[in-house]
């Protein structure tokens, strides 16, 4: 029998590839996104649901947690893969910057995950995997909100295992590094230093470099370890993924917090 996976954030980059790479293993899909009309590629492949859901509107969530179960009878794999991220000093930021950045990459990945689970807990069965990032294990200078959430969502999935494994459901995290995706695009909030005089030349260092900083372009990469995470069968939790990412948890972990902020200085140029 075909398993069921339900995908957020499937309009582009690494839920567009998951979508299409689990199409091609032969599961079903339910790709979900805020404007599904707007979705040519996915609509074009039979076995894949496009359905509307925005991780900021409960009553969305649950018309399209509802209509994947009655379409396929459950849900055995939850990607939360929609967010977006920040750049910016904490200080600029307003209050609509913070809220929108907790909305997205936290609260709503907690909605999904609990409109999801009782179809889960009912079949005692389930796997949620959570697209953290990389910066959910180190942080970069002027990413205070996006770090904060992504922290936030690896010790929440850490958390979730204990309470969730006896009941057949099983947690993992995918941990992305840079990719070239219209998550530093579209998907970007730069709200900068405001008239904040004090934060300007460190932040345009920062934003210099970043604009040299190598990024992976294969983002079939993330979606291959979506797919390893559900599959492989193990207790695995983390999968570090891109060139950058494991070398970088690596580097944290053998610097103690001055010598990882020392060097961080050095790498982004503030």
């Amino acid at each position: 029998m075909k398993k069921t996976i339900l995908i957020t954030g499937a309009s582009s980059g690494f839920g567009r590839e998951t979508a299409r790479l689990f199409h091609e293993k032969d599961w079903n899909v339910i790709a979900t996104m805020r404007s599904p009309e707007k979705e040519t590629e996915l609509s074009a492949l039979s076995g894949i649901l496009l359905l509307k859901l925005d991780v900021t509107n409960k009553d969305s969530i649950a018309l399209a947690v509802k209509q994947g179960i009655e379409k396929f009878g459950g849900i055995d794999v939850l990607v939360n893969n929609a967010g977006h991220g920040t750049l910016g000093a904490l200080e600029a930021a307003s209050e609509e910057h913070i809220k929108a950045q907790f909305e997205v990459n936290f609260f709503g990945l907690i909605e999904v995950t609990k409109a999801v689970l009782p179809n889960m807990r009912e079949r005692r069965s389930g796997l949620i995997i959570n697209v953290s990032s990389v910066g959910g294990r180190l942080t970069f200078p002027f990413s205070t909100l996006y770090h904060a959430t992504k922290f936030a969502v690896e010790g929440l999935t850490e958390s979730m295992q204990y309470e969730l494994n006896p009941l057949g459901i099983h947690l993992k995290l995918v941990e992305p590094g840079g990719y070239k995706t219209a998550f530093t695009g579209r998907s970007m909030n730069y709200f900068g230093t405001s008239d904040l005089k004090d934060y300007q030349v460190p932040f345009e260092r920062f934003m210099a470099k970043l604009e040299e900083w190598p990024l992976s372009e294969n983002i079939s990469e993330v979606a291959d370890v979506i797919f390893e995470a559900a599959t492989d069968g193990t207790e695995k939790l983390r999968y570090p993924v891109g060139h950058d990412a494991a070398q970088m948890i690596e580097m944290r972990k053998g610097l103690d917090d001055i010598e990882f902020k020392r060097n961080m200085v050095i790498q982004t140029g503030i």
